[in-house]
């Protein structure tokens, strides 16, 4: 599959320069974000505006925050974790995408993940990061 950088850099470019003012986010939020495309397997944005819904793990402050990318795709391994939605959605979480982003590829708010699937994100974040998965 041929990825599209070259509309994903134009998008891009439009992306840093809004300047619509300041996006208020939380933590356990779910965003449409605009991830864009990107190398190998990491996961990319879809459609014309290279959106991926995400749960906002960490706010560092109003401009940068840690996310976790979701999918459709019900993974069953470690570095995969479904959250339910207070509209008990599910969201499929890659716990081995997470990163951090500016606030300006925040598109859309969805929803908010519930708060005891919110801590269980959190320990399944640490404890990969403390590589006890």
């Amino acid at each position: 599959m041929q990825k599209d950088f070259d509309n994903w850099n134009e998008e891009k470019k439009k992306t840093d320069k809004n300047d619509v003012g300041l996006i208020i986010f939380y933590e356990r939020e779910v965003w449409w974000c605009i991830t864009g495309v990107n190398v190998g397997v990491e996961i990319d944005g879809k459609h014309e505006l290279f959106l991926r819904p995400v749960v906002v793990i960490r706010k560092f402050n109003k401009h940068m925050a840690l996310i976790v990318p979701t999918t459709t795709q019900n993974n069953d391994n470690k570095y995969h974790f479904s959250v339910s939605g207070e509209d008990e959605k599910i969201y499929n979480s890659c716990l081995s995408q997470i990163r951090s982003i500016s606030s300006k590829r925040l598109f859309r708010k969805i929803g908010m993940i519930k708060s005891e699937d919110y801590k269980m994100l959190l320990d399944k974040v640490s404890n990969m990061v403390k590589g006890i998965l």
